[in-house]
Order: C-alpha cells, then structure tokens, then sequence
C-alpha cells in the first residue's frame, strides 16, 4: 500500500492528497486531472510508491504567488536600505567608523551597552 502524502494547500488546511498509480495516471488522465483540480493535489505513485504530484493551478499558483510576495517585499526592503546606505551623510558614517581605532570602537560599544535598558 502506497504511504500517503499530506500537504497544507493554500488555505492552510492539512490535507491528504489523492494518490493514483502510474499505470492509472496514463490510461485516466483525464480523470486524475480532474480530482486534482478538485482536491488541490493528487500523488501519482509508482510500485505503491509516491513518484509525483500533481497540483491543481489554483494550488500552484497559491504556492509561486506566496514565495513572489516575500521577494517582492525583500527586494523593497534591500533596494531601500541600500539607497539609505548610499546617501552622502551615510558614506562619511561609514568612512569614519572605517578610520576609528579598534579599541575605540569596542569602547563606544561596551559604553552603548551600559545604556541600554533592560
């Protein structure tokens, strides 16, 4: 017997996903496409073990959609920060902490530690 394989689909519910072999998978493909449409995903196994799955595009589509949001939004983020990072008074910041001595910045360091609340 085929193990059977769960997935969280797009709406966040752990679902077990509708498993064919792969002999049925090429004489019922119509069939298995349909199911998976319906349920989100079906595995398609082989000698009853799970080989591929097949996701519905509203599945697919969920999954590409969510990992292109973070990126989008990480992208935002880096293109402002560095733009933040390339500002005139930003390049002298840095240039300056470049020219400070070591123990002058591990003294400023300890000094801004005691500072912080607890």
């Amino acid at each position: 017997m085929a193990t059977a394989i769960r997935f969280r689909n797009h709406r966040g519910d752990v679902v077990e996903a509708p498993s064919f072999s792969a002999t049925d998978a090429k004489n019922a493909f119509g069939r298995i496409l349909e199911t998976a449409a319906r349920a989100g995903c079906v595995t398609i196994t082989r000698h009853d073990e799970p080989k591929a799955v097949l996701l519905s595009l509203e599945e697919y589509q969920a999954l590409v959609g969510a990992q292109q949001n973070a990126l989008d939004t990480l992208t935002g983020e880096f293109d402002a920060m560095l733009t933040r990072m390339q500002a005139p008074d930003a390049a002298a910041l840095m240039q300056s902490a470049f020219d400070t001595p070591a123990h002058d910045l591990g003294r400023n360091a300890v000094e801004r530690a005691r500072r912080q609340p607890k």
